[in-house]
């Protein structure tokens, strides 16, 4: 993994647009103060697309038999 780019804070000021088109690209940058590291500006992750509830439906079939039990787990934990 590649270093964060590092600018001090007159620099971060005077080049903040093209900060944010790095960290926009997936860059991580390091601000500092007096050659000291005070903060890190990461891109933030995409939102998750989220589909409605259902949309799977029709593409996951479970058999008739998916809440039996083998003869041997049903023993196991004494069901049986």
């Amino acid at each position: 993994m590649e270093a964060a780019r590092q600018y001090n804070v007159h620099e971060a000021k005077t080049h903040f647009s093209k900060i944010l088109e790095q960290v926009a690209t997936g860059e991580e940058v390091v601000i500092s103060k007096a050659g000291e590291p005070v903060a890190k500006v990461v891109p933030l992750r995409p939102k998750v697309k989220r589909t409605g509830r259902g949309s799977l439906r029709g593409q996951i079939h479970l058999s008739d038999d998916f809440d039996d039990l083998p003869d041997d787990l049903a023993n196991a934990f004494g069901m049986r």
